[in-house]
């Protein structure tokens, strides 16, 4: 039985409460659905230094991905902020990796957001593939 919008963003809201955000107060989670209809969640992870802090987007893509999921088509954002939020840049080009037409759901204060990955990121960066890589995830 496929997932609905609602119980995505429910496992977003739920791992969200463990996200470590003791600089910001921003906390985020996020679950990604797999094209075989399992989910992956992760939360946001800061750290004193804080370029090597991990979105919560790029800790649930790198769940599905440690389990060999590598065609992602939904992901699920949830944050306490006023409004529904965007990935960020770095999140929105690791998405599309794994996904590049893949929905977006956002839910903050009530509200529920939808974009379409490839509208938040139109031009992403694609690398060219050596003619013996044997797997292309996008």
């Amino acid at each position: 039985m496929p997932t609905s919008d609602e119980e995505l963003l429910d496992a977003a809201d739920r791992v969200r409460t463990h996200a470590w955000a003791p600089y910001s107060g921003f906390r985020v989670g996020a679950a990604v659905e797999a094209s075989d209809g399992r989910i992956f969640t992760g939360c946001n992870v800061e750290n004193a230094s804080y370029p090597v802090t991990l979105c919560a987007e790029r800790g649930a893509v790198s769940a599905a991905i440690a389990a060999g999921a590598t065609r992602l088509v939904r992901v699920a954002v949830s944050t306490e902020a006023a409004h529904p939020v965007a990935p960020c840049g770095a999140c929105r080009q690791v998405l599309a990796e794994f996904g590049p037409e893949m929905t977006v759901l956002s839910r903050a204060a009530g509200q529920i957001a939808r974009w379409r990955l490839d509208d938040l990121l139109p031009e992403r960066f694609v690398l060219e593939r050596s003619p013996d890589h044997d797997e292309d995830p996008s």
